[in-house]
């Protein structure tokens, strides 16, 4: 019997029945009708309304909000290869998670809180000076505009290996979805369609794992085969920074990794700000760390699902996969393409994870040019209408410009690294100055601004440098052993994929892990910050202590005031509790030789 060919079992496995397609149409319909019903039935009437939901949402539709839009496309496609390529060790970054919950829930979260902000940049500048908000703000748009185009292509990806269509063709479909009803219902239809979109996210991959597992002969066969491939590992011990996985790096790296993005992200915090409650909020990020390891751990088990079957021939040297990040929408063809319905509510799923990623990020995208940008240069009032104007034009704006980016991702290389890389170009930097900000109540703005600028010129070297290397093959990474010797198709073997083994010299900084990417920015930032808050004080220049309410808990005991020059003691400026709290922004201490000479100058007159 003459064997199929490759190209003709990839027609084949591309089978989206009608009944897909409706599945798939319905979860889009479903998302643009919640928008509709935030922004027309219901409308946004106040700029808090459309940005924080009036600050009285539920903690159970938040938190669901906040796993749904942290777990993107691009992690539920790139753990599973993840774990395919290398193993599980990846999966010791789970400990990291309910490690970031402590430090998050007891040192950022309370400030940020009481704080009551909308963009929590803000803090930046009561804490230290608007040209410190600026550079944060600025970060933080620069990593949306570099994030947002990669979870937008990640679907479309997976779209294109399941039903054959170009994903130039369903990416502005589904983006224009996704910007109308996050432009027209603001946190409200975003959180929504977040809640509705990680049950379809659940459903899918529960479905996936399930159906998988009875297809390759149950659990005790999908445990043999990836441990006799050495696919299941325990703790890597190694001490050494370029080793690509180990505990250290997963448990330490991952711990600042979780903590950037959750606790001083913009898209992470607006939700968190609108719960009514601290403790409402500290429940909404144990349920978030809940939600979102159990996610992890049916993306990962998956990877395991895709290697128990396919172990006897690798789907990406015969090309069945285009590429990496299509072998788990490969094995829901194989296991499920069947059963009409289910590849759609797959599909459905992956695209949800996208569209919850993407709402989020346009919302708080939003939220970040009205009060950081707007605000403190303009100095025109705007009316609730000019306002809601202004948001809606920053969702749609900042939606069709990712949305033309995209082209430029599908040319780079595995998404999973090249997001966390990506990410810690300015996110590490942007953690290290909060950090300053909330920790170190002797850091002043300048020591900041000079320590967040150092960190992101040196890892911007860094990281893009590593991801050159690695592009150009010059830094190569042996993954676990890959077998075509079962395969019962014709296949063309292309010598381009023999794996080697031996890397070109490079710079061995290069080579450090990118798990150690965001602390090191992190750790950049702060060390210069307080370098350069020394050489001010050797200086003598005066300083003039935050209040204590921007310090986290821990520290605003420790807090001696004031920490000023000892031959200018300082008394309060303000003759009224009332007085200084309409100017909470300003220095709030004058030197008492100032005071002796007004008080001279009243005598004589």
């Amino acid at each position: 019997m003459e064997m199929e060919y490759v190209s003709d079992m990839v027609t084949r496995m591309q089978k989206f029945s009608w009944v897909d397609y409706v599945v798939f149409v319905f979860m889009l319909a479903i998302s643009a009708i919640v928008g509709v019903y935030w922004g027309f039935m219901k409308k946004q009437t106040t700029q808090n309304d459309y940005l924080l939901g009036g600050r009285n949402m539920k903690v159970l539709p938040v938190s669901m909000s906040l796993v749904a839009s942290f777990i993107s496309g691009i992690t539920l496609l790139g753990s599973p290869t993840e774990v395919y390529m290398y193993g599980t060790q990846y999966s010791y970054i789970i400990i990291g998670i309910f490690l970031m919950s402590v430090f998050m829930t007891q040192i950022y979260l309370p400030v940020f809180h009481e704080l009551k902000m909308t963009s929590n940049y803000e803090y930046l500048s009561l804490r230290f000076d608007n040209k410190v908000r600026l550079f944060g703000s600025v970060l933080f748009v620069f990593a949306m505009i570099g994030w947002l185009p990669i979870v937008i292509y990640v679907p479309a990806l997976a779209f294109n290996q399941v039903t054959g269509v170009n994903i130039h063709v369903i990416t502005p479909i589904v983006c224009l979805v996704c910007i109308f009803y996050t432009s027209a219902g603001g946190l409200q239809a975003v959180v929504w369609t977040d809640v509705i979109q990680i049950t379809v996210m659940l459903g899918a991959m529960a479905l996936v794992a399930i159906k998988g597992t009875l297809d390759v002969g149950g659990f005790g066969v999908v445990w043999q085969r990836n441990m006799e491939s050495g696919r299941i590992e325990a703790p890597n011990w190694d001490f050494d920074p370029t080793t690509r996985h180990t505990i250290w790096n997963l448990v330490i790296g991952g711990v600042i990794y979780w903590l950037q993005a959750n606790s001083v992200n913009q898209t992470m915090v607006q939700r968190y700000l609108a719960l009514p409650t601290l403790r409402a909020a500290k429940w909404s990020v144990c349920l978030f760390c809940i939600g979102i390891s159990i996610l992890y751990c049916f993306c990962l088990y998956c990877g395991l699902l895709i290697y128990a079957r396919f172990y006897n021939c690798d789907p990406l040297q015969t090309k069945l996969a285009k590429a990496k990040d299509q072998l788990l929408p490969l094995l829901v063809m194989d296991v499920l393409g069947d059963l009409p319905g289910l590849p759609g509510v797959f599909l459905a799923g992956i695209f949800s994870a996208a569209l919850s990623s993407l709402s989020t990020s346009l919302n708080s995208m939003s939220a970040v040019v009205l009060e950081d940008f707007y605000k403190p240069f303009y100095k025109r009032q705007l009316t609730d209408t000019q306002t809601n104007w202004l948001l809606r034009g920053v969702v749609v704006f900042t939606g069709v410009l990712c949305l033309a980016l995209t082209f430029v991702v599908e040319k780079l290389g595995t998404i999973l690294q090249l997001t966390m890389t990506l990410e810690a170009i300015t996110m590490g930097p942007q953690l290290g100055v909060f950090t300053l900000g909330i920790l170190m109540p002797w850091v002043d703005g300048l020591g900041a601004l000079i320590g967040g600028l150092s960190g992101l010129v040196v890892m911007a070297w860094w990281c893009l440098s590593a991801q050159l290397a690695i592009a150009s093959g010059h830094i190569t990474r042996s993954h676990k052993p890959l077998s075509v010797d079962g395969c019962l198709y014709n296949y063309t073997f292309n010598a381009n994929n023999v794996q080697v083994t031996e890397s070109v010299q490079v710079n061995p900084v290069l080579q450090v892990s990118y798990m150690w990417y965001t602390l090191a920015g992190c750790l950049i930032t702060m060390c210069v910050g307080m370098a350069v808050a020394g050489v001010n004080k050797a200086l003598g220049k005066a300083y003039v202590p935050p209040a204590p309410k921007l310090l986290a808990p821990q520290i605003r005991g420790l807090f001696r005031d004031p920490p000023h020059p000892k031959e200018e003691p300082f008394i309060s400026a303000y003759d009224s509790q009332k007085e200084k709290t309409q100017n909470s922004t300003s220095i709030s201490m004058k030197p008492i030789k100032e005071i002796e000479e007004m008080s001279s100058n009243l005598t004589l007159t």
